[in-house]
């Protein structure tokens, strides 16, 4: 009987998948420290408990597209 195996890392592309977004915006969130991750050789990895956490954090992500922060900005003038 062959047991199953538990991930508990993924590369930026299926960290990508998992979270809707773009290789590239995993990447932007990992230079900008808002999301942990590894280096292994020439490999980055991303714990799925990072995953986790990035997802439950409560603030806006500061990637330029922030829709509530454009809102605000406009009320206040």
């Amino acid at each position: 009987m062959h047991q199953a195996e538990t991930v508990i890392a993924v590369g930026v592309a299926e960290a990508a998948r998992r979270l809707g977004l773009s290789a590239r915006t995993v990447a932007t969130l990992i230079a900008r420290r808002e999301l942990h991750s590894r280096k292994v050789g020439r490999r980055r990895i991303i714990p799925i408990a990072a995953l986790e956490a990035f997802i439950k954090c409560d603030h806006p992500t500061s990637l330029g597209r922030d829709k509530f922060a454009e809102e605000d900005a406009t009320s206040k003038r």
